[in-house]
């Protein structure tokens, strides 16, 4: 038969013991559950005896008989009061750190809970575990988890913990408060709605500045912040290895970068394009600019940086066009070149220009006046069906306009050279 019906009540364990004079009347079956028979309480039968005769042969009336009625009642108190005080347990609970004693006729944890009253979530704890059975003097303790929005060296975590303080939850996760940044004391109390910690423990940085490596333990939580611990000023462009609003973590190097910064201007050539037009008038073989090109300019702004010294690549930060470069134009010939030209292809043409220029097609003399392989001046060459000057045409070019000007002018047209033509 369960006895979870009864209840659970907080009476002292010694109330059983305490319980008024058995006999007759309510306060007799105070302790008894209202379905206990007596064969249930005193294992005592609901049948009579017949009372035997006496030796005299007389029916055993007077006191005897007066008796046994009574004598029944006590036995089946007696009885019940057994069963009932085998039932009954002396338990204490502890509910979120409130600890109370109390009497129970349940049988395991889960129906003690369920008399109590308390309701446990999915993250509150338990000991024994639910469904235990109990026995009298066991202690039952219920723990609360409380959510806990941890934020532990930078990092956010999203926890539970039945932790009642600040300082039993560290300890529940292991992280020491020795030297560490707590947002909140240590004794504060967790509620059941939870709290929002931030943590930052102590940690080992070094940083390395100037030559020196400065190593502290701190619980700061930038790398700027570990930085200024150490004694080491950051100026103007200075930096660090790491970004300064990064968290410090333990055994971390942080090296310090001295930076100078500055700007140069300089002036860049833009190189010219070069064209190149057909011209029929002109000689296969002969090209003639028609146009010279000039280079532009760009005016460059690079900015200059040094790193502890060292002067990094510099970068280009804007340029602008001071002059725009102007294209070179070249006419090219097409015309195809003469085999001969009549009176003139006979001579010594060769030794002619050996006379005036050496044998050298581009030879131009010490006054740039004359040029070629026959020491022309512009005007003449011009006047011969020539085009630009005279040292830029090929050699056959040259040849066959001195050809026609023999023929105009005969070998006086070279005064110092022009016998050579008939050796």
């Amino acid at each position: 038969m369960s006895n979870s019906q009864y209840g659970t009540y907080e009476a002292p364990v010694d109330d059983v013991h305490s319980a008024p004079t058995l006999g007759y009347g309510p306060a007799a079956s105070a302790y008894l559950p209202p379905q206990a028979t007596l064969s249930d309480a005193g294992q005592v039968s609901h049948r009579r005896r017949r009372s035997r005769p006496s030796r005299s042969g007389r029916r055993a009336d007077g006191p005897v008989r007066r008796l046994l009625p009574q004598a029944l009642v006590v036995a089946f108190l007696a009885g019940g009061t057994s069963a009932f005080v085998a039932e009954d347990k002396a338990i204490e609970l502890s509910v979120d750190g409130q600890p109370r004693r109390l009497h129970t006729f349940a049988d395991d944890v889960t129906e003690l809970l369920a008399d109590e009253g308390v309701e446990l979530g999915a993250h509150d704890v338990v000991a024994p575990a639910p469904g235990t059975a109990l026995t009298s003097g066991d202690e039952v303790v219920v723990r609360y988890g409380r959510p806990l929005r941890l934020t532990l060296d930078g990092r956010r975590h999203q926890v539970w913990t039945t932790a009642r303080t600040v300082a039993g939850a560290l300890r529940q996760f292991g992280v020491r408060p020795q030297g560490a940044y707590l947002s909140v004391p240590p004794s504060r109390r967790i509620g059941r709605d939870g709290l929002t910690l931030d943590v930052r423990t102590e940690r080992a940085v070094t940083v390395m500045a100037d030559g020196r490596a400065r190593t502290i333990r701190t619980n700061v939580a930038t790398v700027r912040e570990a930085v200024e611990a150490a004694g080491v000023t950051l100026r103007g462009q200075d930096s660090t290895s790491v970004a300064q609003d990064s968290f410090p973590r333990d055994g971390q190097t942080v090296s310090v970068l001295r930076i100078t910064k500055g700007r140069e201007v300089r002036d860049e050539e833009i190189p010219f394009e070069v064209r190149r037009v057909a011209d029929p008038t002109v000689f296969q073989g002969t090209e003639v600019v028609e146009q010279a090109g000039q280079p532009g300019l760009r005016r460059v702004t690079y900015l200059l940086r040094t790193v502890n010294g060292v002067q990094e690549r510099p970068r280009r930060e804007k340029s602008e066009v001071v002059r725009e470069p102007r294209e070179q134009v070249i006419k090219y010939g097409t015309r195809p070149m003469p085999a001969s030209v009549a009176g003139a292809d006979g001579l010594n043409w060769q030794g002619l220009a050996a006379c005036e220029s050496g044998g050298r097609a581009d030879a131009v003399d010490a006054s740039g006046t004359y040029g070629g392989l026959y020491q022309f001046d512009v005007h003449t060459w011009r006047s011969l069906g020539g085009s630009g000057r005279p040292q830029d045409a090929t050699a056959s070019e040259q040849t066959y306009r001195a050809k026609k000007l023999y023929v105009r002018r005969g070998a006086a047209a070279w005064p110092h050279c022009g016998g050579r033509l008939e050796g």
